[in-house]
């Protein structure tokens, strides 16, 4: 059976949905035929990680890992591991330069939680397939520092469609949902999951679902 490292680790903000997201993460894997190893420990990512198909940072936040186990990290994914960030996953190992290239952008700043549009750009990825070209969701729309070099964009947040309280990315397309390779890895990134609610809604599932399994090469 598969084995995933799921990390909620936080020193910072801290969601009061990291609860629900890992007991749906975990059902998600449980379906994919997967077994979740649910972790707070920093020291849980300082040995082997070959025996993962993936590792998930779900609501992580601030700097997490140790130097032993941010070596493992980066070998780990740069010989082919599998790596998937949920929401304030971006705003973490801030001090860590490797981190920033894995994931690809720095969260910089949000407007309120609140509603808005998803525009799925691409719908053949397995996290993206399901859902309609536009999709309404709340959450708090992330900002990024750049757009993800050398990612696949499957998502943007439509701005016109939530307050961005004078914020929002200008130029063509706001990321929200990505892919991309590290090394002989796979990257998975999604902006949204701030809200307990979003865990317990099904479009959101299947689009984190697919995305889990496309970063394990089981999809």
């Amino acid at each position: 059976m598969p084995r995933v490292l799921l990390c909620t680790r936080t020193t910072d903000y801290r969601h009061d949905a990291i609860p629900s997201a890992a007991a749906a993460v975990t059902a998600l894997l449980a379906e994919q035929g997967s077994r979740a190893d649910l972790t707070e420990d920093p020291s849980a990512l300082e040995g082997d990680l070959d025996g993962y198909a993936c590792i998930v940072f779900l609501l992580t936040s601030g700097d997490i890992l140790t130097p032993a186990a941010r070596g493992r990290l980066r070998a780990y994914v740069e010989g082919g591991g599998g790596f998937a960030g949920v929401h304030s996953a971006a705003c973490t190992e801030y001090s860590w330069p490797y981190y920033g290239a894995l994931l690809g952008v720095r969260f910089t700043r949000h407007p309120a939680y609140q509603p808005g549009r998803v525009d799925v750009v691409d719908r053949t990825h397995p996290s993206t397939r399901h859902l309609p070209r536009h999709w309404d969701f709340t959450d708090e729309w992330y900002d990024f520092d750049r757009r993800p070099a050398g990612a696949r964009v499957l998502a943007h947040a439509d701005e016109s469609s939530y307050d961005s309280e004078g914020g929002g990315m200008d130029g063509d397309g706001h990321p929200l949902v990505w892919c991309r390779e590290q090394g002989a890895g796979r990257v998975f990134y999604t902006a949204l999951g701030h809200a307990e609610e979003a865990y317990a809604d099904d479009r959101f599932l299947a689009h984190l679902s697919g995305g889990l399994a496309w970063a394990a090469r089981l999809a």
